[in-house]
């Protein structure tokens, strides 16, 4: 640490601060210290840490997985965001189970990690009580489907999948297909999305069409969106818009529509929802709606230093915190160009 403090040229004491993610740091002050942190390769004695001041410094992100663009890239977000803390993560991908996730949520009892935010997609309602009286801070990202007594960062799935559907409409499509249904029924991401589609649908008088329904219960990759895509133009039901649950779906339909030799957007408008780097690489570029991935993120590891902060601090710990962020429609190629004053 005395090398780390004559390398970044400050005081042993801030460097101390800033490892411990002491807030009332200048930021470029923090810079310069981790710059030298990284520069030395100085690693930090987590279990002489916690000895010493009650907490190691580490925080864990637990998510269904980071091979799906949209978990890899909200972890490399999280990644950046504890860093200007001074804090370092530990990821735990829990794939999609219920085990996996129990298992994330045992992991801060080691006493290797202060709090961990988590990402569920197995845990249903009933499973509130596991969430609560853990003994370590917990930040909860999704779908406010657990307790109100934890603190969450969520987004507008309902809204964003309704303006992904208004799009499509508006550009005069009425034949929409629908990619990353589930038949596992709970009230994740899946449900609420199809929600807001529905919604759409139902406020221009339109009914939903079951074969229109693309599933995707193997998860939402780009191989299940084409086969989705597939069952849904096998069915023989007409298609001029496609609302995809997620970006890596849309890009696989995208993909069979093309195979098939449709054009887009001219025969079959596509939108997305996570606004993946992909989204903006594929040919054509994705329309995908915005989630706030890295105001969650961003959000979420503030939420869950200060709560740290609080456990080891005098003061009475503020009520949990409900946030949730802001989302944008995002046009690009794969949908038809507004006229002026739509």
């Amino acid at each position: 640490m005395a090398d780390v403090a004559r390398h970044a040229g400050v005081s042993v004491k801030t460097v101390s601060n800033v490892l411990s993610g002491y807030p009332h740091i200048r930021d470029a002050t923090r810079e310069r210290v981790l710059a030298a942190v990284d520069a030395l390769g100085y690693e930090i004695n987590v279990t002489a840490r916690i000895f010493r001041s009650g907490r190691s410094g580490v925080v864990g992100l637990a998510v269904p997985e980071v091979g799906q663009p949209y978990f890899g890239e909200l972890a490399d977000e999280v990644l950046e965001a504890a860093r200007r803390h001074g804090l370092q993560v530990l990821i735990e991908p829990t794939g999609f189970t219920r085990d996996g996730e129990l298992a994330a949520l045992r992991v801060p009892r080691r006493g290797l990690i202060d709090g961990l935010i988590f990402s569920p997609a197995a845990l249903v309602q009933s499973d509130a009580h596991l969430l609560e009286g853990l003994g370590y801070p917990l930040v909860l990202l999704g779908e406010q489907l657990f307790s109100s007594s934890v603190d969450h960062v969520s987004m507008h799935n309902v809204e964003g999948a309704r303006a992904a559907t208004d799009l499509l409409l508006d550009a005069g499509r009425h034949r929409i297909a629908v990619l990353g249904m589930l038949h596992a029924r709970t009230a994740g991401s899946a449900s609420l999305r199809f929600s807001g589609y529905r919604d759409a649908l139902a406020a221009r008088g339109i009914d939903v069409d079951s074969r229109h329904l693309g599933w995707a219960d193997d998860g939402w990759h780009r191989a299940n969106g084409a086969r989705a895509m597939a069952q849904v133009l096998d069915s023989g039901a007409p298609v001029d818009g496609v609302v995809a649950f997620n970006d890596a779906l849309a890009i696989g339909a995208m993909h069979e529509l093309q195979t098939r030799g449709l054009a887009i957007p001219q025969d079959v408008a596509v939108v997305g929802f996570d606004d993946i780097e992909d989204s903006r690489f594929c040919v054509p570029t994705l329309t995908t709606i915005d989630p706030g991935r890295r105001e969650i993120a961003e959000v979420a590891v503030e939420i869950l230093h200060r709560r740290v902060q609080e456990r080891l601090g005098p003061g009475r710990p503020q009520p949990p915190v409900l946030h949730r962020a802001g989302m944008r429609l995002v046009e690009r190629e794969s949908t038809p160009t507004r006229r002026a004053g739509a």
